[in-house]
């Protein structure tokens, strides 16, 4: 009897726990449930507090860092009613903490360019006042002693004496195509990361700005539609037509020169960086020494960068280090070299070792020693504390696949690692460098926020991001693996899996690979990172995440054995790895399916015409040909079509459409500024001419990125659609 009760007890509770507990499919208009959430942009306020914009956007909030609590506002919206502004979508602190220079209305130009309604906030008499009356500006910052402010506008700086409310043009040559002052050319904006070109002295007196020339530069232009996102109602009848100024391989470059104009005389003054023209300044950057500034300049080529420290007051300077490589100066050294902030000398990373690794120069140019060795890569050089003599950096030691924060002497001992949670991390460091906002995932934790003391501790939890982990539960979601595939040589390459929740080692599974492939990128790191590929997984397909060689944080042989010759070595390693996974037990070998987007998709264009293991390919807003993406991205890896034209040649997917096996789809979008429409237009005819039939998507007006109204959401339901139904 109690047997049989027991019995009862348990098969009702399994029917009825089981049915209420039943876990869901994930679609993927669920996807966004399991995006983590942020604290946002962080920004010091002393060495115990910071600010961040508040979740309403209506404030801008002081959190004490050894509580994580908010201590008040420095500035709130609501209390202001005689002022039209509804939030902030950024900001700046003034130095000396008397001014804010926040903006609203933010109206996006390219990738990270834009011109925004920008506001003065007095701190001390509570006041808010537009920046200036004559309409939006761009790249609008504050003088270190928050008395001036700065702005372009019509390719011109502006001044704007905040004490004495008055504004005036420190540029007066900028003209639409022609002559840019303080802000970058696409080019610059691309590939440099930049969206300002100009730079406040630390003593307020002086703004150093670099000027583009761009009026040899050759037009781009595409067709303009009504469409929508943005819509543009006078196209409606006739197409209009946006130009812009655009640099293709081999083809002229704006002419770049550096000035600084001196605020209390109104003088300015071009610096002496050298007679040659054909360069490139990605970087310029104040010494802490007044009337003092540093310039960086590199070749066209890429493969030789230099240094200048020059006198503002006379523009003539010396080169106080000269870095040369066979191939090219990996780009990410522009945002890993600074001044000491005591003078006495700057750090500088390169890959002199065959690794990204920081050093220490005298002002004069003297290496002084080696700070970081080994055979990982540095990703990040944090900064310098001059009380302790302690330099932060970011690095791969412990895992290609990770990041993680350490500290060291400058004479480079006593190095320590400050988190304390493998996976990927990144730090924000207070003023005065007693505290770090650590932000941190891995492959199976969603990101968190954390406060640290220097010693690495866990101060306070700032965001945990629970309720993802609650989500994940309530649904059949695939558990991500790390494993590593060798190519035909024998490397290991680093990729991750992800089978279907209900997986059966004797079912054969259709397999989709998944990858960026571009120089120095990582599609595989240990982090959050959940997206479309578990819809995918939920549909019965493995999916596979891969970095062939030519991606990052491998060091600099696996970063540049694609040099000269793209996409040869990358789709050879792509190939490499179908083929040793369809001879997987539980793979269909004739059902392996390749994606990619920008270089990716390139990628799957290139694999798709050297191999036949790929049934489908789908390849989105792709470069078909190197010859029509740009200088600076372009010629740092391939140089130029006329030094290296058998590189171009095998490395360009039109001259390879003969060969192209499996069912293809291509999309792009018509306004695609970066990766031009041109490019599958000239695909699609060469398609067309060696008989290959196709399938092909066209969004009107959408760039690169294909966002905009519905889009992104009609995109991956057409790309789920066509691998349900071809693979």
């Amino acid at each position: 009897m109690n047997r049989y009760f027991l019995i009862m007890l348990i098969v009702a509770y399994s029917v009825f726990f089981g049915v209420n507990a039943q876990k869901k499919d994930i679609g993927l208009d669920d996807l966004g449930l399991f995006i983590p959430a942020s604290i946002g942009e962080v920004v010091n306020y002393d060495e115990e507090h910071f600010l961040i914009i508040s979740d309403d956007n209506r404030s801008i909030d002081k959190i004490e860092y050894k509580s994580g609590k908010k201590i008040g506002s420095i500035l709130d919206l609501s209390v202001f009613n005689d002022v039209n502004v509804n939030d902030i979508e950024g900001f700046e602190l003034s130095e000396s903490k008397n001014r804010i220079l926040f903006y609203t209305n933010r109206t996006k130009i390219y990738r990270r360019s834009f011109t925004a309604d920008y506001y003065l906030y007095d701190v001390e008499r509570k006041k808010i006042t537009p920046l200036s009356a004559e309409g939006q500006e761009q790249a609008a910052s504050l003088a270190p002693n928050g008395d001036m402010a700065a702005y372009v506008r019509g390719n011109n700086i502006h001044l704007v004496k905040i004490r004495f409310g008055t504004e005036s043009a420190i540029t007066d040559d900028g003209k639409k195509d022609f002559i840019i002052n303080g802000i970058p050319d696409w080019n610059y904006e691309e590939e440099y990361a930049l969206n300002k070109s100009y730079e406040w002295s630390p003593n307020s007196e002086e703004i150093a700005y670099v000027k583009y020339d761009e009026s040899k530069v050759s037009m781009y232009s595409f067709s303009v539609y009504k469409a929508s996102f943005p819509e543009v109602d006078s196209c409606e009848l006739y197409p209009g037509q946006y130009k812009f100024k655009y640099p293709k391989t081999g083809g002229v470059n704006s002419k770049v020169s550096v000035h600084v104009f001196n605020i209390k005389n109104r003088t300015t003054k071009t610096m002496n960086i050298g007679e040659d023209e054909d360069f490139y300044i990605p970087r310029i950057k104040w010494s802490p020494i007044d009337n003092e500034l540093g310039v960086v300049k590199i070749n066209r080529l890429q493969n030789q960068l230099e240094i200048y420290l020059l006198n503002t007051q006379s523009g003539v300077g010396h080169v106080v280090l000269t870095d040369r490589n066979e191939r090219y100066i990996d780009d990410s050294v522009y945002d890993n070299w600074d001044f000491l902030s005591d003078g006495s000398g700057f750090i500088y990373m390169c890959e002199k070792d065959g690794y990204n690794h920081l050093y220490h120069y005298s002002m004069a140019g003297k290496e002084i020693n080696q700070i970081t060795k080994g055979d990982w890569d540095v990703t990040e050089y944090i900064g310098y504390d001059s009380n302790k003599k302690m330099v932060y950096f970011e690095s791969s030691e412990e895992s290609p696949l990770q990041r993680n924060i350490y500290q060291v002497r400058i004479d480079g001992k006593n190095k320590k690692r400050l988190n304390d949670k493998a996976g990927v991390n990144s730090a924000f460091f207070s003023n005065g460098w007693n505290y770090f906002i650590c932000n941190h995932s891995d492959i199976a934790t969603p990101t968190s926020f954390s406060v640290h003391n220097n010693k690495g501790e866990i101060v306070v939890e700032l965001l945990d991001n629970d309720q993802i982990n609650k989500r994940v539960n309530e649904y059949n979601f695939a558990k991500k693996e790390f494993i590593q595939i060798p190519n035909r040589d024998g490397l290991k390459l680093n990729a991750w899996i992800i089978k279907p929740d209900n997986y059966d080692s004797s079912h054969y599974y259709p397999l989709l690979i998944v990858q960026y492939s571009g120089p120095a990128q990582q599609y595989v790191k240990d982090e959050w990172r959940v997206g479309w590929e578990q819809y995918l997984v939920s549909k019965g397909y493995i999916v596979v995440g891969i970095d062939p060689r030519g991606t990052g944080a491998r060091g600099e042989e696996f970063r540049k054995t694609t040099y000269m010759n793209f996409g040869i070595k990358e789709s050879d390693d792509l190939i490499d790895v179908a083929k040793y996974l369809g001879e997987k037990s539980y793979v269909d070998r004739s059902r392996i399916g390749i994606w990619g987007w920008s270089h990716g998709g390139y990628m799957s264009l290139m694999c798709m015409s050297r191999s036949d293991i790929f049934k489908i390919g789908i390849s989105v807003a792709a470069v078909t040909d190197w010859k029509y993406y740009d200088t600076a991205y372009t010629e740092r890896y391939m140089r130029r079509p006329f030094e290296n034209g058998t590189g171009y040649k095998l490395s360009s997917p039109i001259n390879l459409v003969k060969d192209l096996k499996g069912k293809l789809l291509l999309i792009h979008g018509t306004a695609d500024d970066n990766v031009h429409f041109q490019n599958m237009m000239e695909y699609v005819d060469a398609l067309v001419q060696a008989d290959k039939q196709f399938d092909m998507f066209v969004y009107p007006n959408r760039n690169h990125n294909l966002r905009g109204g519905n889009t992104y959401n009609h995109l991956y339901k057409l790309m789920s659609n066509y691998i349900i139904n071809n693979l």
